[in-house]
């Protein structure tokens, strides 16, 4: 029939939208296809409103699926249709529903935090290996750990609750460490849900290591590494991610550095790094397909041995490691 807009599935689009229009409730079914039909400037409109419905309803993903039919009630609705407008001005979805899932744990994310990245994983994992080595070496030792940037807490606490599950008598300590008392507050949020109160971090509020006095055994580290115009520009789709926690190019007071290579920060901190660090203490900083091959650099100038360049799943460059 002339003039009825149809979906693939037959559903009357004209019909979704007059229901909106009137703050008629809407089935799960009805919510999807109308969620893929505004979201048209994003990448993944069916899996964005399948995760605000999942966080709207509280239901699971296979739960979601086999309650079609399920019809929103008015607050559900009108949450449901608010959360939509705003992923259309660009608004990531974890900063609508105040969450993300980072190695399997859920965490609560603001936008005064990036969203932490599934390839900053990597991270976690190599300084896993990093200090499972050290407790091989010393089994009795209690191995100190710093998050410098540490923005939601998503490494350190990660690499803190992985080995709180294990239930082995030493545990690593841990420090989180960011510049940011916003962020600081919502790393500390993080943890208070996802760790114990025997593993919790210590924090501190610092530019890099200004503020700390602390030596450690391995510093992990996802600092601001983007190039300066690189940073505006990913800013321009409305994600509104902190552009402190993007822009490598800034000097020791916050400003641009004049520079566009993303490293003006790096420069700064990997020094600061070996200084901070124990003997035969451990680097390991995510710095990107950016500038990962210039950083390494950055590390034997100053002092680090055994530098290497690690890959993520899409071999791509992403984490330098290096040792004292």
């Amino acid at each position: 029939m002339a003039g009825i807009q149809q979906n693939a599935t037959g559903v009357n689009l004209d019909f979704l939208k007059i229901l909106v229009q009137n703050k008629q409730a809407m089935t799960i079914q009805q919510a999807k296809i109308y969620g893929k039909s505004e979201l048209t400037s994003s990448p993944s409109p069916e899996l964005d409103t399948a995760v605000l419905l999942q966080h709207i309803t509280d239901f699971d993903k296979t739960h979601l699926l086999l309650n079609r039919d399920y019809e929103l009630n008015a607050e559900q609705n009108a949450e449901f249709l608010t959360a939509i407008e705003k992923r259309k001005t660009g608004l990531p979805v974890a900063y609508i529903t105040g969450h993300k899932e980072f190695f399997g744990l859920d965490f609560c994310v603001t936008p005064d935090v990036l969203i932490p990245k599934p390839d900053t994983e990597l991270l976690v994992e190599l300084a896993l290996d990093a200090l499972e080595d050290k407790f091989r070496a010393k089994p009795d030792a209690i191995p100190t750990v710093c998050d410098m940037c540490t923005g939601s807490g998503c490494v350190g606490i990660s690499v803190a609750k992985a080995f709180s599950d294990k239930k082995q008598e030493n545990l690593p300590k841990f420090t989180l460490v960011d510049i940011s008392e916003k962020a600081l507050a919502v790393a500390r949020k993080n943890a208070g849900r996802l760790i114990s109160q025997k593993e919790m971090p210590h924090f501190i509020q610092s530019n890099l290591f200004e503020n700390v006095l602390l030596t450690f055994d391995l510093i992990v580290t996802n600092p601001p590494y983007v190039p300066h115009s690189e940073s505006l520009g990913l800013l321009k789709d409305g994600r509104s991610e902190p552009l402190l926690a993007l822009d490598g190019d800034v000097d020791e007071v916050g400003e641009s550095s004049g520079t566009n290579d993303g490293l003006a920060l790096i420069r700064r901190l990997v020094p600061q790094c070996y200084a901070h660090l124990n003997r035969n203490g451990g680097l390991i900083m995510e710095t990107g397909e950016y500038n990962a091959e210039a950083t390494a650099e950055l590390f034997k100038q100053a002092g680090f041995r055994n530098v290497k360049i690690e890959y993520d799943m899409n071999e791509m460059m992403r984490d330098v490691v290096g040792v004292k």
